[in-house]
């Protein structure tokens, strides 16, 4: 061994100081690392804050669809002059054939007319709904007699009327609940109305409004579509245009309306094709959805 003397240099134990850093600087970048990930959101985190924050700034479906019900929001023109319009359709409609409802109303009739009467002008024209009421009120004039008409019988009276044989099943039930819950008479509060059977709120108004005589707003199809095309709505159903008329009209306007619109709707504001060039209020109208008129 004496050949090859033990180089101790060579052997020695390497230092890696130089080239590793040492643990208490790997330790503090570290905690700078976690630190920073925790006060820095990631975009992720950012995204889902920015639509969970957008969530709850906009309103509910439930919300937006009550707005046109409850009166939140309502969706009406105030910039509509309503007070000529009506002058001039008053002017206009003795011109104009009223609806048969309307004219049992001026002839001193029940509120037991203008209930029948109404129910029985579902789906029929009013020519023949004025007969059939004639026909009906024939058999008797107060719940008490038309209760025991048989049914065939009233079949026959109110034929040739929309579903007669539904509709004369509806009588007979209609008189036998206002003999045991009204005492045969015909509410007045809109709520007891709308529990008989075949009474919506189109009926239930025009019964408050034609046979009381308090306000209220019939809508049928033609309120509903003329209030629209005039640009004074912009509704979507017939209970929309209600509420929203409830909020917009004049309470002086209620029961008329239903008059005058429905005898401009049958004579000239008609669906398809209107005659604008025969309406005495076109130069108010906004023409929304008219695509082709006379």
């Amino acid at each position: 061994m004496e050949g090859f003397p033990l180089c101790r240099a060579s052997f020695a134990r390497p230092s890696y100081s130089a080239s590793f850093p040492a643990a208490s600087n790997l330790a503090s970048k570290a905690t700078m690392r976690s630190r920073s990930k925790t006060n820095t959101p990631s975009s992720r985190d950012q995204n889902t804050t920015t639509r969970s924050r957008a969530r709850e700034q906009r309103p509910s479906k439930k919300t937006r669809s009550q707005r046109s019900r409850t009166g939140a929001k309502v969706p009406c023109n105030e910039t509509f002059p309503i007070d000529t319009v009506i002058e001039r359709l008053r002017a206009a409609a003795p011109t104009w054939n009223a609806p048969v409802v309307t004219l049992m109303a001026k002839q001193n009739r029940s509120p037991l007319h203008v209930l029948l009467g109404c129910l029985l002008s579902l789906r029929t024209k009013d020519e023949t709904t004025a007969q059939a009421v004639e026909r009906l009120f024939a058999l008797g004039e107060t719940p008490e007699t038309l209760a025991r008409v048989p049914l065939k019988t009233l079949e026959k009276a109110i034929y040739p009327v929309g579903f007669y044989r539904t509709k004369a099943r509806r009588i007979r039930e209609i008189c036998r609940l206002l003999l045991e819950q009204h005492g045969g008479q015909v509410p007045s509060q809109l709520e007891a109305l709308l529990e008989l059977p075949g009474v919506g709120r189109k009926t239930a108004n025009l019964v408050v409004a034609k046979g009381f005589g308090l306000p209220a707003i019939c809508v049928d199809t033609h309120v509903h579509r003329i209030t629209n095309r005039w640009g004074y709505l912009r509704t979507r159903t017939p209970v929309e245009t209600e509420f929203a008329l409830r909020k917009c009209l004049p309470e002086e306007y209620w029961i008329e309306i239903n008059d005058l619109l429905v005898a401009l709707g049958q004579t000239i504001c008609k669906p398809i094709s209107p005659r604008c060039s025969a309406c005495p209020v076109h130069e108010f109208c906004a023409r929304r959805g008219v695509h082709r008129s006379r």
